[in-house]
């Protein structure tokens, strides 16, 4: 019996226990009941470990105990650090970032949609229902993710002929800045999620057409709105709505059976993405017979498939996920619902109701 040795690096403490629990926890799930590895794997051997304070040094641990395969860390910046101390592939289930490309990190596998992709689907689907919008307030941190939002969302308006007025803030200063955002037809507001909190009270006191949050798209980011968070659009990577017919390991309904069987709740969205990135790694297993890092990313960079969390496909001058599409969800009566991609519209886009 030969065991597959998989090591999963990701907060386990500090202000992303949450996420990174549910990574643990997803890929966990693929571990026990969904691995489907070639031979002469039997099974696998899955090691969680906290990220820490220093996620390069618990990177760096990891690697010391020779493990088959390494899934990164959920989180932007620790997927970063994690990608910066390890020169072995690295799958990239928790990071958003546009930076986790090629040629600085030809070793890392990309699940997920890049951050540059969240906001560019909240405008396609506003443009889509409302064509005469005009205006986009923009505001958004310094940050390399709060950028990468910013950036995508400025080609987007562009194409459409909308004009964009983009406020900067530093991390944490949200709101001593928040006064100077210009009125629109579409604010749009990028930060980390305590910033967001802060200042969406005060920006959803105005009059907007469209409003939406990055934490929006999170269920439990705006609850302290209550019904004000009525009507606001926000980005999903993934809903267990989804309705995707894999060709990839099981489908939704099973994923979401088991997750609740195991852990007692529904899914959230970063179970999903460690999930499906240990259905991509087996089938890369499978394909190439190997789990030496030339092979795992020869194998990944012409890999087309399907999974329960979308479809996967890289892009192959950057390394960025190019298959798998955003969801662009609304709170519509007091839940949230997809509203794009058309055909995996719940319902139909609505324009935002002041409270």
């Amino acid at each position: 019996m030969t065991r597959l040795r998989a090591t999963l690096v990701t907060p386990l403490t500090g202000p992303l226990t949450l996420y990174g629990q549910a990574t643990a926890q997803g890929l966990t799930l693929w571990a026990r009941h969904a691995a489907n590895l070639p031979s002469p794997w039997t099974d696998v051997e899955l090691d969680v470990r906290d990220s820490g304070s220093n996620t390069g040094v618990a990177v760096r641990a990891a690697l010391d105990t020779q493990p088959d395969v390494l899934f990164g860390p959920y989180g932007s910046s620790t997927m970063l650090a994690a990608a910066r101390a390890c020169p072995r592939v690295i799958w990239n289930h928790g990071g958003a970032s546009s930076r986790l490309a090629q040629p600085s990190f030809p070793q890392v596998i990309n699940v997920l949609s890049p951050a540059s992709t969240y906001f560019a689907g909240v405008l396609q689907a506003i443009y889509a229902s409302d064509p005469t919008v005009r205006t986009v307030s923009l505001f958004h941190s310094t940050t390399g993710f709060g950028r990468d939002v910013a950036t995508g969302a400025k080609v987007q308006a562009a194409q459409f002929q909308m004009m964009i007025q983009a406020v900067p803030f530093e991390p944490s200063q949200a709101l001593e800045t928040v006064g100077t955002v210009p009125d629109g037809d579409i604010l749009l507001v990028a930060g980390n999620f305590d910033d967001e909190r802060v200042v969406a009270p005060l920006l959803l006191a105005r009059n907007w057409r469209f409003a939406a949050f990055v934490g929006a798209g999170v269920e439990e980011v705006l609850t302290e709105l209550g019904e004000k968070r009525e009507g606001l659009l926000g980005p999903a990577q993934w809903i267990p709505t989804a309705t995707y017919q894999p060709d990839e390991g099981p489908d939704t309904n099973w994923f979401v059976t088991k997750y609740q069987e195991a852990v007692g709740g529904d899914p959230p969205y970063p179970a999903a993405q460690a999930f499906a990135a240990g259905l991509l790694c087996a089938r890369c297993l499978r394909d190439s017979g190997s789990c030496e890092d030339t092979a795992q990313l020869a194998t990944a960079r012409q890999l087309a498939c399907t999974t329960l969390y979308g479809a996967f496909r890289l892009d192959p001058t950057s390394g960025l996920q190019s298959g798998h599409q955003i969801f662009v969800v609304q709170w519509q009566q007091g839940r949230l619902c997809a509203v794009w991609p058309p055909e995996q519209a719940e319902r139909p886009l609505q324009m935002l109701r002041k409270v």
